[in-house]
């Protein structure tokens, strides 16, 4: 019956959910919550199954969620989730249990490839420049060294352009300042042959038809096909700093951020397989990308996948 305060039911509702806030907000601020300090420790292993039931409560996520934070960005990553709480406390908690205790806490990618395929959504997506400084953070604190993550913001110059790169790096720079870290530049001497190393470089990536889509462009823009075949692959692809696996892993980030590339990430998830991400990697990928572009472009990312898999005989599980 009601009693000017609300049902029996509403009070019990409303008293569960501060109770759960409390236990939240204890969770960030002591790493303890009735317990949880150990459900944490033990989530955070590499290859750790992730529950999906629904009765995996909302205390063992955010657990889950509030150790991976920590593990990536160390002991301060919960500070943009802290300064949600006299605004947005759900969307705190969002981040917390979906985008770490369920995304981030997947097996099949490590942490430090997780955070390739993140910077290069971030820096293909624009305007994200506190995201991209946390990330570039959480880069260097799993042992991407700065060399590294400079590297793979360059590779995003010819899918992304200039201008977001120049502020990505410009985000970087503001990282490595704060934590005093010296950058020691990857360099490499100009000249040289630049289409006969691209074409080679188009061909270890995309094998034949990656030079039959170059040669298609001759009709109208052969221009075009040079610069790619020059720069994109003689210039960028080239150069020393991150393997063809971690390449393909900046580059699916920014593909499925950007959207509407469907024919590229085509080329790209078959370049993915033909220089060594396994097909779990390569759906692994576009699941990570769902917190930072969103599940409209992640589905139809995967939509290309699925075809790339049909046409090689590949079953997805």
């Amino acid at each position: 019956m009601r009693d000017g305060t609300g049902t029996a039911d509403e009070r019990r509702d409303g008293q569960r959910a501060g109770a759960e806030g409390s236990d939240r907000r204890a969770l960030l601020r002591y790493g303890v919550v009735g317990g949880a300090s150990a459900v944490a420790a033990s989530l955070t292993g590499t290859g750790v199954a992730v529950a999906g039931s629904a009765d995996d409560g909302v205390s063992k996520r955010y657990a889950r969620g509030v150790a991976r934070m920590k593990e990536i960005a160390g002991e301060d990553a919960l500070a943009t989730v802290e300064a949600l709480e006299d605004i947005a406390p759900d969307l705190g908690r969002f981040v917390v249990e979906f985008g770490y205790g369920d995304v981030h806490a997947r097996p099949g990618l490590d942490v430090r490839q997780r955070q390739l395929v993140t910077i290069g959504a971030l820096t293909a997506a624009g305007d994200t420049a506190p995201q991209l400084r946390f990330h570039i953070g959480a880069a260097l604190h799993v042992g991407l060294d700065a060399a590294r993550v400079v590297e793979a913001l360059i590779h995003l110059v010819p899918f992304a352009g200039l201008p977001r790169t120049l502020n990505a790096v410009a985000a970087a720079r503001t990282v490595f300042e704060e934590r005093g870290v010296r950058v020691e530049p990857i360099e490499v001497e100009p000249g040289g042959d630049r289409y006969a190393r691209g074409e080679d470089k188009l061909r270890e990536v995309d094998g034949e038809h990656g030079i039959e889509v170059v040669e298609s462009l001759n009709d109208v823009a052969p221009d075009l096909g040079r610069y790619i075949v020059e720069f994109s692959f003689g210039d960028v692809y080239a150069r020393p700093g991150l393997d063809m696996r971690q390449r393909q892993l900046v580059t699916l980030g920014g593909l499925i951020a950007f959207g509407d590339t469907a024919p590229q990430q085509k080329v790209h998830f078959n370049a993915a397989l033909r220089v060594g991400l396994s097909p779990r990697q390569v759906i692994e990928t576009v699941i990570q990308t769902v917190p930072y572009a969103g599940f409209p472009r992640a589905l139809n990312a995967v939509g290309v996948v699925r075809e790339v898999f049909e046409e090689r005989g590949i079953r997805a599980t």
